[in-house]
């Protein structure tokens, strides 16, 4: 009995001793992990503060944690289509009025906007933009769903006919979607601030303006039934008008093709009273454009001719009109895309964008 009591200590003592350097082992291994881990952490800490340091003779840096704003976005779209006989059809959504509240913490910014003018229609429209500012990089992710909330905003054919009875006219046969980014580097980034005139969160007070660089991507979606859009000319115009403009042996129904593209442009922030600053930027894009697989035609001899693999000119511009006290502000600005298409038989031009008008404060002192 003796025995058995020594060999069940014995025993229990291995196993409890073993698990004693099993825990010690543990523990080294995650100590060694955390430390190299705080260390990775540390050193991403490190390069995101890069993006933040400003030459304080130009920018004076946000003094507050927390930031609370309302925000009008009014949202606008543009599609144009030509053929090569000179006919053009231009398309145009209502546009849309949000309003809603947002709150900041630092580089966080969050909020929720509802569209006043379209409270009750089921149209099947989407509309997501994010953009991120630092004095260093900045970032445009947008996605846009145009539903079957379009309008005809004017037809124009070859021979100078009267075709006004067609503008305004809603058309639910041409659906659109847009989605992409936009990524950019600003060279003066520690004397130019673009965060002072779109994110409010520094103040420009010396003007002072840097050359940006950057790359895009985007894929778009365009479906249009041509035979809806010729009867309804048809209808209101008269068989005579429809074949000026509609010619279903070489357009095309849908089309699906992805953008790349390398810009480069200037930006400038114009300090021209205290606390009060305007910026005018514009870049230019170099894009190439790919037909993706999958795009179908009205004709497929025409299959052959129509391809997207061409280069073309894109374009970002930004207005933006802020007076700020570091404690308050209030401002406007506008930032729209353009997308180019050009080619002998067929070509589109597609521009969007949102204008915001916005109030707000600051709060929390760091």
């Amino acid at each position: 009995m003796r025995l058995s009591c020594i060999v069940i200590a014995l025993t229990l003592s291995t196993h409890l001793f073993g698990a004693v350097i099993d825990t010690t082992d543990m523990t080294r291994e995650e100590n060694y992990h955390q430390e190299h881990g705080s260390k990775f952490l540390h050193k991403i800490y490190e390069l995101v503060k890069t993006f933040s340091v400003v030459d304080t003779d130009y920018v004076e840096p946000q003094h507050y944690n927390y930031t609370f704003m309302l925000q009008n976005t009014n949202s606008y779209e543009l599609y144009q289509l030509r053929n090569e006989t000179g006919g053009k059809i231009v398309f145009a959504p209502e546009p849309a009025y949000k309003l809603g509240p947002y709150f900041g913490w630092r580089w966080i910014f969050l909020g929720y906007t509802i569209d006043l003018a379209h409270l009750n229609d089921n149209n099947g429209r989407l509309d997501f933009n994010l953009s991120l500012y630092s004095n260093q990089i900045g970032i445009d992710l947008f996605y846009r769903k145009s539903g079957n909330s379009y309008r005809i905003n004017s037809i124009t054919f070859e021979k100078p006919y009267d075709t006004s009875a067609m503008s305004g006219t809603r058309f639910d046969g041409f659906r659109t979607s847009v989605k992409g980014f936009n990524i950019y580097y600003i060279f003066n980034h520690q004397k130019f601030s673009y965060p002072a005139a779109y994110s409010q969160s520094t103040v420009q007070r010396r003007s002072c303006g840097s050359l940006i660089a950057g790359i895009g991507y985007t894929k778009h979606k365009l479906n249009i039934d041509w035979l809806k859009l010729d009867d309804m000319i048809k209808h209101r115009l008269g068989d005579a008008y429809s074949s000026e403009i509609i010619d279903t042996t070489i357009v095309t129904s849908k089309v699906d093709y992805t953008d790349y593209s390398v810009s480069t442009g200037y930006a400038y922030n114009w300090v021209f009273a205290h606390n009060w600053l305007l910026d005018v930027s514009l870049q230019l894009g170099l894009a190439y454009k790919h037909s993706n697989k999958g795009t179908r035609t009205a004709a497929a001899e025409y299959h052959k001719d129509f391809h997207f693999r061409n280069f073309n000119l894109d374009g970002i511009t930004r207005l933006g009109l802020v007076w700020n006290n570091t404690k308050w502000f209030a401002g406007a600005n506008a930032i729209f895309h353009t997308y180019n298409y050009r080619k002998s038989k067929f070509s589109t031009n597609n521009t969007f964008g949102n204008v915001n008008i916005y109030v707000g404060f600051n709060f929390g002192k760091r």
